[in-house]
């Protein structure tokens, strides 16, 4: 089962998705946090908890989607209770890359770049089993709820990047629990999306490249994530197709299982608060930076995987930074 969050007028929800064209409002629920919250209270499966809360009235989800009506499909009501976060260098890449990586892996340890030590540690210990703890994989932190844009919304670039470019992934949601649990809502489409050129300059601006707008969505698959996920991503200029790629996640084309990432960013304590929400993503393996793209202002990301129902779409936009230089308010 698929849900999304949608609003109509000054009120929200919480929608099923059954045929992809029709989303049917859950009763009683405002929120897919407030509807997950009630699955730990009542200590039922999502879906469970659903078919009890009952359907109601129908709306059109493609006019949703065009209305920009639909919501990140997890959110907190207070933006600085939604921590974003990621992982990286978790993915085996095409064919070419791995055997790349398996002739490098064979270098002596030394003589290896700091990315492709992290990449080979993964390759070896990024899956330990169901119940062990591996190898801790590349985290970095991209900010709070408020810069998860809606499906269909801008990225918001500020003047001072140096890049912005889409990283199509994989975003797993979660919702703490009043004991401290984390409990995973399920997974979506994310566009990460970061400042590669800044990060090109030298990998200690990782932390800043990363401090980008992002998005989720526009569905939230609940239930288990298929171990392997096809999908396609492409960038349109003035309606036209500059770029597209194909892209393959899932764990069958990761060097981490799913549990392993989860564990190496819930093992911190102050991640742990009962109510937060968390949007994590577990990397990219394909990147239109990488073959040479440099974006433009006005340009339009889209991010299909079937599994995950619609595509993603976000375009970018400058803006100027809300903080200028010599501005500082001493008191």
């Amino acid at each position: 089962m698929r849900l999304i969050q949608f609003e109509t007028g000054n009120a929200r929800h919480v929608g099923a998705l059954m045929d992809g064209e029709t989303a049917y409002k859950v009763r009683s629920v405002e929120s897919t946090r407030e509807l997950a919250l009630l699955a730990v209270e009542n200590q039922q499966t999502l879906e469970k908890q659903i078919g009890a809360l009952g359907l109601g009235e129908a709306y059109p989800y493609q006019k949703l989607l065009r209305e920009l009506k639909v919501l990140p499909p997890l959110d907190h009501p207070d933006p600085a209770h939604c921590l974003i976060s990621g992982t990286g260098l978790t993915h085996l890449g095409s064919a070419a890359t791995r055997d790349a990586m398996h002739q490098k892996a064979q270098q002596d340890e030394s003589t290896l770049t700091d990315s492709m030590r992290i990449f080979k540690w993964g390759v070896e210990g990024g899956k330990p089993g169901t119940g062990r703890i591996g190898v801790q994989p590349e985290w970095f932190f991209k900010g709070d709820g408020s810069i998860m844009v809606r499906p269909g919304a801008p990225f918001q670039v500020p003047a001072f990047a140096e890049d912005g470019g889409e990283e199509p992934e994989i975003a797993g949601l979660y919702v703490i629990a009043p004991d401290g649990t984390p409990c995973r809502v399920g997974y979506a489409l994310g566009n990460e999306f970061s400042d590669h050129v800044m990060e090109r300059r030298n990998y200690l601006y990782l932390a800043h490249s990363k401090l980008r707008f992002c998005s989720v969505g526009p569905e939230v698959l609940i239930g288990a994530l298929p171990s392997s996920v096809a999908g396609t991503s492409r960038i349109l200029r003035n309606g036209r197709v500059i770029w597209e790629k194909p892209f393959a996640s899932g764990e069958d084309n990761m060097s981490h299982s799913l549990e392993n990432l989860e564990y190496h960013h819930f093992k911190y304590n102050q991640f742990l608060h009962p109510g937060d929400v968390h949007v994590h993503y577990f990397g990219a393996v394909t990147l239109s930076f990488a073959d040479g793209i440099r974006t433009e202002d006005g340009d339009q990301f889209e991010i299909h995987a079937p599994a995950f129902g619609a595509p993603l779409v976000n375009r970018m936009q400058r803006v100027k930074p809300a903080y200028q230089i010599g501005k500082m308010h001493v008191i």
